[in-house]
């Protein structure tokens, strides 16, 4: 399946709108991450504990938007967009979500 964050699938046309598709996922910090990320932030620099956990949480929204578009007969998701809001402390969600479509 093909995803974009533009409005079309360059080289291709768009035959036909079939809504909204998304998928989300909410996880949590854990304490073992919570106390490296804590350590890095006295002295500075990328926390890659919550990268990969981002990373991670990314990848899941992703999937799930996919099935989401595969369920309704898309060929391809355009405006393809990340969201992410907390919550509950120390809880965020992951939402990725754009607009399928079936290309000629």
């Amino acid at each position: 399946m093909i995803f974009v964050t533009t409005e079309g699938v360059a080289g291709k046309e768009i035959a036909e709108t079939l809504g909204t598709v998304r998928g989300s996922t909410v996880r949590a910090r854990n304490i073992g991450r919570d106390v490296f990320a804590g350590l890095k932030n006295l002295v500075g620099g990328e926390i890659s504990e919550y990268t990969s956990l981002l990373a991670d949480a990314r990848e899941q929204a992703i999937s799930r938007m996919l099935s989401d578009a595969e369920r309704i007969g898309a060929d391809a998701i355009v405006n393809v967009r990340f969201n992410t809001s907390q919550v509950m402390q120390g809880a965020a969600e992951m939402l990725a979500y754009g607009t399928a479509v079936k290309l000629k």
